[in-house]
């Protein structure tokens, strides 16, 4: 049994500065911890400090601590500073969260760093994968975090989605067009279809044709990023288009 003496109790009271989760973290650390002593559990001065240090680390995952980590890992890397990212990935993984950076992170591979560069995605997604399976997870998603924070940067498929959900969401629909429609439909209604054009029998694998509703006019919902890789884009389907 584990047994507390008044004084280290009242260590681990004033460590928790009148918090009962903090206390009751910090005995069951205790009880982790503890070594076996004439049939019972002896606690030093030393172990009874750094257990409630170690429990103030630890916080309700559904409180307003746990998402301000997440928030705080999340703008770090946003914000291209690897430091503050692996100072907030180890804050989530002392705290024995292990799910919920791995879902931040590649999250953030799409939304922030996205097609700047394209590859982090993947990279994220195999460094998350390893991290489920090694006892030493905090190694790859280290080095996801540190990925995402020190590349180029590009929110612009995020603003993309947004954008036509947002005439979706408004009621800004219209018929895909005819040309677009499962082959089957061409057969059917009065008059006959436009032909659909296969860009792959034209130079360059493009041809001009309508694939936007008529409803939607001429929306513009992708901005090209004003990165190397999407600029790269821009530049090389301009020419392609003028050809």
């Amino acid at each position: 049994a584990l047994m507390l003496s008044d004084r280290r109790l009242e260590m681990l009271l004033d460590e928790a500065g009148g918090d009962v989760r903090k206390a009751v973290n910090a005995v069951e650390l205790l009880d982790q911890a503890a070594r076996p002593v004439d049939g019972g559990l002896r606690i030093t001065a030393a172990d009874a400090a750094q257990a409630a240090q170690r429990s103030a680390m630890r916080y309700d995952r559904e409180g307003d601590e746990h998402y301000d980590l997440l928030s705080a890992l999340q703008k770090s890397i946003r914000g291209s500073d690897p430091d503050a990212a692996v100072y907030y990935l180890g804050r989530l993984l002392e705290a024995g969260d292990l799910l919920s950076p791995c879902r931040r992170l590649l999250v953030m591979a799409a939304e922030d760093v996205g097609l700047a560069y394209p590859q982090a995605m993947a990279v994220t997604k195999a460094c998350v994968d390893a991290a489920r399976d090694l006892p030493e997870g905090r190694l790859p998603l280290a080095e996801a975090a540190i990925l995402l924070a020190t590349a180029p940067k590009s929110n612009s498929a995020y603003n993309a989605i947004n954008a036509a959900m947002r005439d979706i969401q408004k009621g800004r629909v219209g018929q895909v067009p005819r040309h677009l429609q499962n082959v089957h439909a061409d057969s059917t209604g009065s008059g006959k279809a436009p032909a659909y054009k296969y860009p792959h029998d034209y130079p360059h694998h493009y041809v001009a044709q309508r694939y936007l509703p008529e409803a939607l006019e001429d929306v513009t919902y992708y901005q090209y990023g004003d990165n190397k890789t999407e600029q790269a884009a821009r530049r090389y389907w301009e020419d392609i288009k003028k050809s």
